[in-house]
């Protein structure tokens, strides 16, 4: 089979939005674990790496499935939609990547995907199904990841009263590397595999695979790739999440990511596409205001909301725009 230019240039364009992926939005699994120095930068990006490549393997393609065929319908697009949709991944996470902001990586794809589909072949081409497992997915992210972070802090709070400051570090020192790796399996097993979602999506708009599926081959390269984006600039994201947001010992950051990891695995097990960033960050932000609410580093807070916020417009509009240009190019 002959494999085009045109699908050439949109698999290396997924590879590099999953690449920006891994230096913006991996960095939130590993982000605790580094702060409170229970992990070297190193220690914690391979096993960042490795876990979230068995997260992809072990949960199903649920989640890959929703983004290849559930946000735009895929026969009535092109793979210009895939390329414009990750320009505009690849353009907005940078800039916010260069400001220390994590941004969400599903909302700048399926926002992108949207504006590219929509510069193709206008609004019928939105698929009701997909977008509301993804407004499913905010309300877990936000509300579920910030309620849980709170109450797990709490619970352990209460259980560990009488126990001495030095015995918990010690304690939950080791724990927090079992909570790290839980946060990266759970990682993999829903934001790992939304760029496996659209890597498929472009192989059966080239011709390549005969319906939207996630072959084994695909997990790999896209786990990989994205490993290697969180070696090259992750370090930008974990100080803004790990050391900016609030200050975090062992068991806070153990709270916050084994609630995280709850709220992850439940989106992944159902096919919704939740963002990452948000769930981790809403945890922490739970697990700080267990102490007092001025523990909470309001300002940093506020600052990565805005790019939440702007993720979805800024997302949508740079994908029509792309979507437009590439649209006689790959025609």
């Amino acid at each position: 089979m002959e494999i085009s230019a045109s699908l050439i240039i949109a698999l290396m364009l997924v590879l590099a939005a999953e690449f920006v992926n891994g230096w913006t939005d991996a960095p939130n699994a590993i982000a605790t674990v580094v702060s409170t120095r229970v992990l070297s930068p190193y220690q914690a990006i391979i096993m960042a790496a490795v876990m979230n490549i068995l997260g992809a393997l072990a949960t199903g393609t649920a989640v890959a499935v929703t983004i290849g065929k559930g946000i735009v319908q895929p026969e009535a697009i092109c793979l210009s939609t895939v390329a414009a949709g990750m320009m505009a991944i690849v353009v907005w996470s940078t800039i916010a990547w260069w400001f220390g902001l994590p941004t969400s990586e599903t909302h700048a794809l399926v926002a992108g995907l949207a504006g590219a589909g929509l510069a193709y072949a206008g609004p019928s081409v939105l698929l009701w199904e997909g977008w509301r497992k993804v407004l499913i997915g905010l309300g877990l992210s936000t509300i579920v990841g910030f309620i849980l972070g709170y109450v797990v802090m709490s619970i352990i709070y209460r259980l560990l009263s009488r126990v001495t400051m030095t015995r918990v570090r010690q304690v939950f020192g080791r724990l927090q590397v079992l909570s790290a790796a839980f946060m990266a399996f759970s990682h993999g097993s829903n934001d790992g595999q939304k760029f496996m979602g659209a890597f498929s999506l472009a192989l059966f708009l080239g011709g390549v695979l005969p319906q939207v599926h996630v072959p084994i081959w695909v997990i790999f390269i896209c786990g990989t790739v994205m490993g290697l984006g969180t070696s090259f600039g992750g370090w930008r994201i974990i100080r803004t999440m790990g050391f900016r947001l609030t200050k975090l010992e062992p068991v806070n950051g153990f709270a916050a990511e084994s609630s995280a990891s709850m709220a992850i695995l439940l989106a992944s097990f159902t096919g919704v596409p939740l963002s990452t960033t948000q769930t981790i960050n809403m945890a922490i932000v739970g697990v700080g205001s267990t102490r007092r609410f001025s523990a909470v580093r309001w300002g940093v807070t506020n600052e990565i909301v805005m790019a939440w916020l702007l993720t979805f417009p800024v997302g949508g509009i740079l994908g029509y725009l792309f979507g437009l240009a590439l649209k006689p190019v790959f025609a």
